[in-house]
């Protein structure tokens, strides 16, 4: 890895942070990356129906590609306050290493393969042609949709799929966790707090499922977690609410513990539906479903990555996760999801990341799609 190299990415990462992207609102990030990989004179960039920016790196066409994407949205909505401190140690801000820094670390392979920059042709050194993608959607209610778009471009035409994420260095996500996600809506009548008293409370009847759904067992072993993380409804403090929802996050080691969990939430959902009559209905929908998979711990592309991570000094530690690599992997397709420096706070306003081990990150990425190119993957 060039000395050049890391700081140019770190410059990168800040400039990308300071661009908004929401999840469904990635366009004003999607068209600096579009912009950016045009004016270092990048070849074939495209932007697909639903706002992912491809580009490639050409090989020598003895290998199928290898396709390398990073998310473009965070967590956080319009108008959150994006202020980035920077010290020679450590860069916080909103969204810098979730996935500001992965973004950056596309452009850092860029620079590495195309001899910073300068399009070789199929000099790159590389088997074959070198993708790189920004995808949008990973975040939240996206449900994974760029990386289903990504997927359902390259299949099993594709060599392997690497995911970067900015943080957790180290860490292999070979597994995707299953995840089910439920938008719950209550209906009542409502009415006055005082002349109506005794009508059905939508967010009393909400709250009371919130309650059941709290009591289920939630097995340790399968790990599985419930989490109630949005509640909306009502009118007024003196208002019988006529309306009431929550977001309910199932997830799990265990494709049957999952759908345990969620026959349990749905057949509470009709029971309460049921009783209630046309006094409190009670619907759930689907608003996110994110597949599992996994690839074994002797693959190719994980031991690529295990060896790679050694040898720049780092300890691999295999795990299981909900990123862009569910996608592939629950069509059993080779992929692995790998982190480019250590950090903390993601998913908050104090998220942070430590500048010194990017180098070493983007060293590991390097050496797993030259290993992966070198020795190929057999077709299952």
């Amino acid at each position: 890895m060039e000395v050049s190299i890391t700081p140019r990415v770190l410059d990168l990462a800040v400039q990308i942070q300071q661009i908004p992207a929401p999840t469904f609102g990635e366009g004003k990030r999607a068209e600096f990356v579009q912009k950016y990989l045009c004016d270092l004179g990048a070849k074939d960039v495209s932007v697909d129906d639903i706002g992912n920016v491809y580009t490639h790196i050409r090989g020598e066409g003895n290998k199928p590609p290898l396709i390398v994407s990073a998310h473009l949205d965070t967590v956080f909505p319009q108008g959150t306050d994006l202020t980035c401190v920077r010290t020679p140690e450590k860069i916080s801000g909103p969204g810098i290493g979730d996935n500001s820094l992965g973004l950056a670390g596309l452009f850092g392979l860029y620079w590495v393969f195309n001899d910073n920059g300068v399009d070789l042709g199929t000099k790159s050194g590389l088997e074959g042609d070198l993708w790189l993608v920004a995808n949008v959607g990973e975040e939240g209610l996206g449900d994974l949709k760029g990386m289903k778009a990504v997927v359902n471009r390259f299949r099993e035409d594709a060599l392997a799929y690497i995911i970067l994420e900015g943080m957790a260095l180290g860490q292999i996500y070979h597994r995707g966790l299953g995840v089910r996600r439920y938008r719950i809506r209550v209906h009542t009548k409502g009415g006055h707090s005082w002349v109506d008293y005794g009508n059905p409370s939508a967010i009393h009847e909400m709250a009371d499922l919130v309650v059941k759904i709290k009591d289920f067992p939630i097995p340790v072993e399968p790990r599985s977690s419930m989490n109630v993380g949005v509640i909306t409804g009502g009118t007024s403090v003196n208002t019988i609410a006529a309306d009431a929802s929550f977001e309910l996050d199932l997830r799990s080691e265990s494709l049957r513990a999952l759908t345990n969990l969620t026959e349990q939430v749905e057949s509470l959902v009709k029971e309460a539906d049921r009783k209630g009559g046309e006094a409190v209905r009670v619907k759930a929908e689907v608003i996110g479903d994110r597949p599992a998979g996994g690839i074994p711990a002797k693959h190719p592309l994980v031991k690529a990555a295990i060896e790679g991570l050694a040898k720049n000094g780092i300890e691999a530690k295999l795990n299981i996760g909900s990123t862009d690599a569910n996608v592939p992997l629950s069509l059993g397709l080779p992929a692995i999801c790998v982190g480019l420096t250590s950090g903390g706070g993601s998913h908050t306003t104090g998220e942070y990341i430590d500048t010194k081990p990017v180098a070493q990150g983007l060293a590991t990425v390097v050496d797993i799609i030259q290993t992966i190119f070198r020795s190929g993957i057999d077709k299952p």
